[in-house]
């Protein structure tokens, strides 16, 4: 298999949950066994896939710069390149029409041009959702942090203002590497529709964020036609046997 995956959590089904420190409103998800990737995906990984080249020093590093729609469109190529069935269906639609204008109120969402739908049937490569994140995350910790930061992230403090490889830090007990620091992970979910429309939930922190980013509970959003240079994912797969 192109990328190491593991299945999670172990013991069974796990009730999870969720802060949104923004209204704060809690929830519980329960989060089945599914499988998640050990490290984000790399440069290495991506150039596998779109048959495109980097200078080979770049391999290790994790992908940035890298949309959400980047990111779900790399799970469904994966998925065929693997002969499992693509979880998510991409069809572009017309934004609702405004007139002659195209201008939006402060206080709306701005219409997307894409609509995605997953089928959770489906056995392909996809990515995390919100709940499922946290959970393989905190891999059964209590605190904010499943260790010290220096010893299992980069960050602002010990980064040297750049990315670096996957696995240089300790994982967490559950074989995960650099859930926290390194680089945020794009998450299927939305943040929150009727406020913020499209925008999708992004986790973990990374390499230029000071300490108090890099924390279980932290989330936080971002358009998902935005890329950055701290930003990456990591894929999961429904487990349907």
């Amino acid at each position: 298999m192109l990328i190491d995956m593991v299945r999670l959590p172990s013991g069974g089904p796990v009730a999870e949950a969720i802060v949104d420190r923004r209204t704060g409103r809690t929830w519980t998800v329960e989060v089945d066994p599914f499988e998640i990737a050990t490290t984000v995906v790399t440069v290495r990984q991506w150039n596998a896939v779109f048959d495109t080249m980097t200078a080979p020093h770049e391999a290790d590093l994790p992908k940035v710069d890298v949309s959400w729609r980047q990111a779900i469109t790399f799970c469904n190529e994966m998925s065929l390149r693997d002969g499992l069935t693509p979880p998510y269906a991409i069809t572009t639609v017309e934004p609702p029409a405004r007139g002659d204008s195209t201008w939006t109120p402060h206080d709306e969402p701005a219409p997307d041009d894409w609509r995605v739908t997953w089928d959770r049937e489906a056995n392909g490569y996809r990515l995390p959702t919100d709940a499922e994140w946290q959970v393989v995350c905190r891999a059964d910790s209590t605190g904010p942090r499943y260790g010290d930061l220096d010893d299992i992230g980069w960050y602002a403090d010990n980064s040297q203002g750049s990315l670096h490889p996957v696995a240089r830090k300790m994982p967490n007990a559950w074989g995960l590497f650099d859930t926290l620091g390194g680089v945020w992970e794009w998450c299927w979910d939305l943040y929150d529709a009727e406020v913020y429309g499209s925008y999708r939930i992004i986790r973990g922190g990374g390499w230029s964020d000071a300490h108090w980013s890099c924390r279980v509970g932290v989330r936080r959003k971002t358009n998902p036609q935005a890329a950055f240079d701290d930003l990456g994912f990591r894929i999961a797969r429904t487990i349907t046997d």
